[in-house]
């Protein structure tokens, strides 16, 4: 597909809290029902990657040990579970379940184990790890900086794993963070781009960006020269996360919880955990709305600045100043941060997200709108929030401007157009 710009726009706050995350608990009982109402354990559920992600956490708790792993298989819209051993009363759990079950070699903490070994010994600049659950095995990118003796260690680390257990790659561009200098948006000369509206702890309006904006500058505003309109209350990078809280300067900002894709608005109405396999959506204020692939969890990227952990890899493109953008799903699904990567959206790359449940966590912040129930209830779609301000969730904060509602061609860029082509189309 083609990845269209949106012009940058401005962005307010929503009150709220997050929507329960309790799809996956009809799945169980049910789980082993056939269409014809007879029973069919062995035929795998037909389920959308966020009830997948869901029951995978079920069954990780349920099997122990035995479980390596999971991830979602698009196209047959199943969960695939990886297990560890032949104990027959394991697959058939899992298999009840409505999962379908893959034995594999490597268990969870021997993949760990080997996570470990690489960063002992291998923490370099440009470098990334993250657990494949397709392949089982550990997968290192080494960006185009890893040359000489860093590479040969490098290599070296992942030889001695053993080719079972872990691979290698190279990455033609550099691992960096998003945010960009120039032309700022915010503050402190970085550009980036706002994640999710949010309330804040103590009630008072906030919205979560990149940690590594938040360390930029303790202001933002709508342009370089702009009057503050928001300051960072909590920012973590590099370290365990890259994520930010930032609270509005006005404790009476309203904004609808939604992401603004120009033409048309996507609701955001809980966060949700990722699933390697499962199809995103990234919304930045640099290459506007492009779409991809959850390729690894619980990511290691080093940095120029720092290692961090934690992060979601995709192959999702970004650029310079979509730094904090959001990331999330057709069905309005808050997932993660944009934190930085490799390649930008002409030749593509690797992108590393911050799993929103855990800023979100940390920060004590919540997602949605308690006062009217439902996230957007107060401020649907296009409303004016905030004083009389168009809201843009997911995109740049620039209060005063009105959010576009088109490219710069004049073309509309909907999430409906994305998927009605096919996802990386």
């Amino acid at each position: 597909m083609s990845h269209k710009r949106i012009p940058k726009r401005k962005a307010a706050i929503a009150a709220g809290s997050v929507v329960a995350l309790g799809a996956a608990a009809i799945l169980l009982p049910h789980a082993n029902a056939s269409q014809d109402g007879a029973s069919d354990a062995a035929a795998p559920k037909t389920l959308k990657a966020a009830d997948a992600s869901d029951l995978a956490s079920q069954l990780q708790g349920l099997l122990g040990d035995a479980f390596a792993g999971s991830y979602y298989d698009a196209a047959e819209q199943q969960l695939i579970i990886n297990v560890i051993g032949d104990n027959n009363q394991v697959i058939v759990e899992a298999e009840e379940a409505g999962a379908k079950v893959r034995q594999v070699d490597n268990s969870m903490a021997e993949l760990a184990s080997g996570a470990q070994t690489l960063k002992a010994e291998a923490t370099i600049p440009g470098t990334a790890w993250a657990v494949d659950p397709r392949t089982n095995k550990i997968q290192v990118t080494a960006d185009s900086t890893v040359t000489g003796a860093n590479w040969d260690r490098l290599e070296s680390t992942v030889q001695s794993l053993g080719a079972d257990m872990a691979s290698v790659k190279k990455s033609a561009g550099t691992f960096k963070t998003f945010a960009s200098g120039g032309d700022a948006i915010f503050g402190g000369g970085a550009r980036c781009s706002l994640g999710f509206n949010v309330t804040a702890g103590d009630g008072s309006p906030a919205f979560l960006t990149a940690g590594h904006c938040g360390v930029a500058a303790a202001e933002w505003s709508d342009s370089e020269a702009g009057a503050p309109v928001a300051t960072v209350d909590q920012a973590v990078f590099p370290g365990e996360g890259d994520f930010a809280l930032v609270k509005y300067d006005d404790p009476a900002t309203e904004a609808p919880s939604e992401v603004n894709l120009g033409d048309q608005t996507v609701p955001i109405t809980q966060a949700a955990e990722a699933a390697v396999g499962q199809a995103v959506f990234r919304m930045g204020s640099t290459t506007g709305l492009a779409d991809g692939t959850v390729t690894g969890l619980d990511a290691t990227v080093n940095y120029p600045e720092g290692t961090v952990t934690g992060l979601i890899q995709t192959d999702v493109c970004a650029e310079p100043g979509d730094s904090g953008g959001s990331m999330f799903t057709q069905e309005g699904s808050a997932i993660g941060l944009t934190s930085g990567g490799s390649g930008d959206c002409t030749v593509g790359g690797e992108t590393f997200f911050q799993p929103v449940t855990t800023a979100l966590e940390a920060v004590g912040a919540t997602l949605g709108d308690a006062a009217g129930g439902a996230a957007g209830d107060e401020a649907g779609a296009g409303e004016e929030a905030g004083a009389g301000e168009e809201a843009g969730a997911g995109e740049e904060v620039a209060p005063g401007e009105e959010a576009g509602n088109g490219n710069a061609d004049g073309t509309g860029n909907g999430l409906g157009e994305i998927v009605g082509n096919g996802v990386g189309n």
